[in-house]
């Protein structure tokens, strides 16, 4: 799905990227595209690296130490795409606010893509009760953590030049939200 949506060369800066795994794949995937996996954990970048020498492929660069909530970790480079996996929920609203101006300082003008993946909550749309335990168990590990309202996601984009362009529904009631710099 996202293959229709990626430029078909270009740089992706993938953020909280977690093992690897799918920096690894999406690289191996897409040769055409210049993938800079991150993630603020020295494990997670480990992993990462370990996942890169495992593929050996050659359009993988090595993992950034960056935090979404932290702006002295941002490149200053500017990318074609950013990609974000399930971190939305599994952080503070203030990673999700730091990632949209992370999007908004480095992304191609106009064009660059931002995709997100993952649950979140819809005003139009009932709660899945899967979602529903899900959001309860993130809050009990972490008050700050939880399922997003999707408006409020697609309202702080806005704030940082980014408009929501397509909202596509996945398996196990997560989606993929796509958003454009303009």
């Amino acid at each position: 799905m996202l293959r229709a949506h990626l430029p078909a060369r270009g740089s992706v800066l993938e953020i909280a990227s977690g093992s690897g795994e799918h920096a690894a794949a999406f690289a191996a995937a897409l040769p055409d595209l210049d993938w800079t996996p991150s993630d603020p954990s020295d494990q997670a970048r480990d992993s990462i690296a370990a996942w890169s020498r495992q593929l050996a492929v050659s359009n993988l660069n090595p993992p950034l130490a960056l935090d979404a909530g932290d702006p002295m970790t941002w490149p200053t480079d500017t990318f074609d795409a950013l990609y974000c996996a399930n971190m939305t929920h599994i952080s503070p609203w203030s990673a999700t606010e730091g990632l949209m101006d992370l999007a908004g300082r480095v992304l191609r003008r106009p064009g660059g893509l931002l995709a997100l993946y993952g649950p979140y909550r819809e005003a139009e749309v009932p709660l899945a009760d899967s979602n529903a335990a899900f959001d309860a168990s993130l809050k009990a590990r972490n008050v700050d953590w939880g399922l997003r309202d999707r408006e409020a996601v697609e309202a702080v984009a806005r704030s940082h030049g980014l408009a929501a362009t397509l909202r596509v529904q996945m398996p196990a009631n997560n989606l993929i939200l796509l958003f454009r710099a303009v």
